[in-house]
């Protein structure tokens, strides 16, 4: 009976030391595994830290690049051989002149084992789309477009300022440019109206858009913001979708119902530029003290925040119309000049006056993009379709897409005045003859964006600029192409 009790306790000192191996097994497989995920996951944490700090880098000896090619020098900073030491790791940049006003610049960082690329293009100052009063890039590669002015006499056009077509140009009967005439493809002209040295098979880029992101870089996302508007009705016409006084949003109405008619032809929502917070001045005279007053909010003791120095994004059509009225002046002060950038994803149709009340001071920017769902967009339109009633626009002015006119001949406006810029990435297609008549194009170029003298927010291809070269974008690339 002992040999049996002495047997069974070794069997259960037997059975335990099992247990107890399979356990410290067990134990020791999870601390392995513990020790093995938690290097894996440092790695993981190292390499993504490695990985912004590598873009970091790069951006880096881009800001160096930068800096010297917005000096009037193109620089290259180390090379792939040899990169300089930086932020605990290293860059080496290219500047590359492409030869046709455009450069190159291209830096690479590389901390650890990551490497980032980023890549900015350049055009010569001398040749931005701003220092145009007229510009029209022909994107679509149109070997028979032509720019035309024409008209004669008093009615003859009149542009005080650079021209560039990215097609032809062709200058008829009185009209005259003050300026220089530049083209990727051929210039002619009547003896009596033939530019100075014009120069042909010049190629001058577009800003990149796309870069710009607008959709996600604005101030004020206007559609959105319009998503608690309320139905009102105003003296500015009819009833429509309203922002409150202290919205930025409240200088714009959503489908009026008295222009149901314009609304119905379009293919998204239309935003009107008026403010149904000030009272209608339905002046005929062209000038400040003729017209409606748009008040933004946060300044001149507006109530809400700062509305001016700012990128309104709108996801629909904007207009300039209304049928009590002729003009619009955005309201400013010596201590807040009116300075906004207006991005529309749609068309923009101008029916009625723009004015500064400050010229020396005041700017404001409109830019049409192109919506990839709808055909129609990206343009800016001209002229009163009904009363033609336009006449002064002072404003510079970019549409992706084109230029069209909207009734500026016929029982239209007889004369048109722009003071600012028109800058199309395809084409000015403005056909201002009918029936004999000829509508008159004035554009008096404004050299304030490109002086200094004036800044707006978010203009493609002003987000640095300097003597030389002004950056047109910036983006990162593969490292390894």
């Amino acid at each position: 009976m002992d040999d049996l009790r002495r047997g069974n306790r070794r069997r259960r000192r037997g059975s335990v030391l099992l247990v107890a191996l399979i356990a410290v097994m067990v134990v020791a497989a999870l601390g392995s595994a513990m020790l093995i995920g938690g290097a894996s996951r440092d790695r993981a944490r190292d390499a993504a830290v490695h990985q912004t700090r590598a873009l970091y880098v790069a951006e880096a000896g881009m800001s160096v690049a930068l800096a010297s090619a917005l000096s009037g020098a193109l620089l290259n900073v180390g090379a792939a051989g040899a990169p300089v030491a930086f932020g605990g790791g290293e860059h080496w940049v290219t500047a590359v002149d492409n030869g046709d006003d455009t450069a190159t610049i291209t830096a690479w960082g590389r901390v650890g084992g990551s490497l980032r690329c980023t890549q900015a293009m350049l055009e010569s100052s001398g040749a931005g789309i701003y220092d145009y009063a007229l510009f029209a890039g022909n994107s679509s590669g149109d070997p028979g477009y032509d720019m035309r002015f024409s008209g004669s006499g008093a009615a003859a056009d009149d542009i005080n300022g650079n021209v560039y077509s990215g097609g032809n140009v062709v200058i008829a009967a009185d009209a005259h440019i003050d300026g220089d005439v530049r083209a990727n493809g051929t210039v002619s002209a009547v003896a009596s109206a033939t530019p100075a040295a014009p120069s042909t098979g010049v190629s001058v880029p577009t800003p990149d858009l796309a870069a710009m992101d607008y959709a996600n870089n604005h101030d004020f996302n206007v559609a959105s913001m319009f998503a608690s508007a309320t139905w009102s009705s105003s003296s500015m016409g009819g009833s429509a979708f309203q922002m409150p006084e202290s919205s930025p949003a409240h200088i714009f109405r959503k489908n009026p119902s008295d222009r149901a008619t314009d609304n119905a032809g379009t293919a998204k929502d239309d935003y009107y530029l008026e403010d149904p917070y000030e009272s209608v001045n339905g002046g005929a005279s062209i000038d400040v003290a003729s017209s409606t007053r748009i008040s933004l909010s946060g300044i001149n003791g507006e109530p809400g925040p700062s509305g001016t120095g700012k990128v309104y994004y709108i996801d629909g059509n904007l207009w300039i119309h209304n049928r009590n009225l002729f003009s619009f002046a955005l309201d400013s002060s010596a201590a807040a000049p009116a300075r906004i950038t207006l991005v529309v994803k749609g068309n923009i149709y101008f029916s009625d006056n723009v004015l500064y009340r400050d010229p020396a001071r005041d700017g404001v920017a409109f830019v049409a993009l192109k919506d990839p769902a709808h055909t129609d967009s990206g343009n800016i339109y001209f002229g009163d379709p009904t009363f033609g009633t336009l006449e002064r626009m002072d404003a510079f002015m970019y549409a992706e897409n084109n230029f069209y006119d909207n009734n500026l001949s016929a029982s239209g406006s007889a004369r048109v005045t722009v003071n600012g810029n028109m800058t199309a990435g395809n084409q000015v297609r403005i056909n201002r003859d009918f029936g004999g008549a000829h509508s008159k194009l004035t554009v008096n170029y404004d050299d304030r964006l490109v002086s200094g003298a004036v800044t707006l927010p978010g203009l493609p291809g002003f987000q640095y600029s300097g003597s030389g070269w002004a950056l047109r974008s910036w983006r990162e690339i593969d490292a390894h192409p």
